[in-house]
């Protein structure tokens, strides 16, 4: 009998806090030994002259999400579920997603999880959890559902500061953050400010101004700003960890460093439209700028420079995609007709197989961020943050959910290289170095050199446990 199942052997292993050259054995899908060299086993990769890094989480994805009625993306359809979803992730690199279970106004909580669960079963390629979405607060939800779900592992809740279906008063987040405070759940929060954005958007339909381009022009950075500093403001008050998602530029970033100057325990995301893309290019012809209609929209240059330094001093914590897989067709962004104006646009762009790419080649090879930086804020945060407890990491004991990379290949990304539903990638024709040429999830080989490996539904829920950010900060 072999000792190991699998052996990678001969690569350069990256965690969190250190790079070395080692051999990974793997058994019953969970690493047994990292060695300076380890004996044979019924399968053996070589991993000479390659990376051998923790398969990253996404723990930003919106994947299968019914709509809210009201939004501008109400009746549009979700290009990804979680069969081509997780299978675009897992040719990117990730090994574990964290999608949003949506309650919408009126409805149960419970129930939305259970759906959420039935829509996932029996599809997903790869391991994965749910933050709870709260749209619709009610006493018997506080009280009773959140709780229980809570116990049941979904440890992290999302909360909106805009959209007219989703968004909460401020009394309302503050409920909310008591029974998180209280449960020990973390919190995100969608930080924009709802009125502004609404008194803007007015003007600008007035003057007839409703291409792309104008979806920036109605949310510029003081409405990130003030709603950063407000739910910063919510979350000192209730005493309760926040994660602000898809931070945009230096005015949200500064609000961040300041309350962390105070002793608020506040995360901070971002993602890679805005490190990549700018307002520009928003401003095509023929609609074609809504491909990169997100919100937060893309910013300046100057934004891109400050979310760069966010990332390279630490001021980040983590790197998601915020992944919204919209077509660009009726079914999709423009289901409000092909000249929809801005507000009736489907807002979110694609990213859960381009994320890891980006990062790796604009942040590492550009020399921007050491290999543990990259490994933090795309995996080992992640795990930590929102306590995937075996997810992560290269450990013994830990999951063996792996990429093996090759960090010199040069590929030009097209759409088609994706495996995604989506019709277009805002990224192509950009040219990237480094790649993952093999992944594995809990032992198992996924993809391998361009090919899909893996059964749908093998994935599996993981349950949370308690944050990290409850306690001493223990993330890089």
């Amino acid at each position: 009998m072999t000792r190991f199942d699998t052996v990678i052997r001969g690569g350069t292993v990256a965690t969190a806090a250190d790079v070395f050259r080692a051999d990974i054995g793997i058994r019953d899908g969970v690493i047994a030994a990292i060695a300076d060299r380890l004996g044979d086993a019924e399968r053996v990769i070589d991993a000479t002259g390659r990376l051998v890094l923790p398969g990253g989480i996404d723990a930003h994805v919106h994947i299968d999400q019914v709509q809210a009625p009201g939004l501008a993306s109400a009746g549009a359809r979700m290009a990804d579920g979680f069969l081509s979803g997780t299978r675009s992730a897992a040719f990117g690199g990730t090994t574990c997603t964290l999608s949003f279970a949506v309650q919408h106004r009126g409805a149960s909580l419970r129930a939305a999880v259970e759906d959420y669960h039935r829509r996932a079963e029996g599809n997903a390629f790869l391991d994965y959890s749910f933050h709870l979405v709260l749209a619709d607060p009610r006493p018997e939800v506080l009280g009773q559902e959140l709780p229980a779900l809570i116990a049941r592992g979904h440890r992290s809740l999302k909360v909106y500061m805009t959209y007219e279906a989703m968004r909460l008063s401020d009394t309302q987040i503050l409920d909310v953050l008591e029974v998180a405070r209280d449960q020990r759940a973390v919190v995100l929060v969608h930080a924009e400010n709802h009125e502004i954005i609404g008194w803007l958007a007015d003007r600008l339909e007035r003057r007839g101004q409703t291409a792309p381009r104008f979806h920036a022009t109605s949310r510029p950075l003081p409405v990130e700003r003030e709603a950063t500093h407000r739910a910063l403001t919510l979350g000192e008050i209730a005493g309760v960890p926040l994660v602000i998602v898809h931070v945009s530029g230096a005015e949200p970033l500064e609000e961040i460093r300041r309350a962390r100057a105070r002793g608020v325990t506040v995360i901070a995301e971002t993602c890679p439209q805005y490190l990549t893309l700018t307002e520009q290019d928003l401003d095509q012809p023929d609609m074609l700028g809504a491909k990169v209609m997100c919100s937060p929209p893309p910013r300046d240059t100057a934004s891109q420079a400050a979310c760069w330094r966010g990332i390279e001093d630490g001021t980040f914590d983590l790197f998601n995609s915020d992944h919204a897989p919209y077509r660009l067709d009726g079914e999709g962004k423009l289901r409000a007709g092909p000249n929809a104006p801005f507000r009736k646009v489907s807002n979110g762009v694609p990213g859960l197989a381009t994320r890891l790419p980006i990062l790796f080649s604009e942040g590492v090879v550009a020399g921007r961020i050491s290999l543990p930086r990259f490994v933090a804020l795309t995996a080992a945060n992640n795990a930590a943050i929102y306590a995937l407890d075996r997810k992560g990491r290269i450990a013994v004991g830990a999951d063996a959910d792996i990429a093996i990379w090759d960090p010199e290949r040069r590929v030009t990304i097209t759409n088609d290289l994706l495996h995604h539903e989506v019709d277009y990638t805002p990224w192509e024709g950009m040219v990237v170095t480094g790649w993952p040429e093999r992944v594995l999830s809990r032992g198992e080989m996924i993809v391998e050199q361009g090919e899909l490996r893996a059964r749908p539904g093998r994935g599996r829920f993981i349950e949370q446990s308690v944050s990290s950010a409850f306690g001493p900060r223990s993330w890089s």
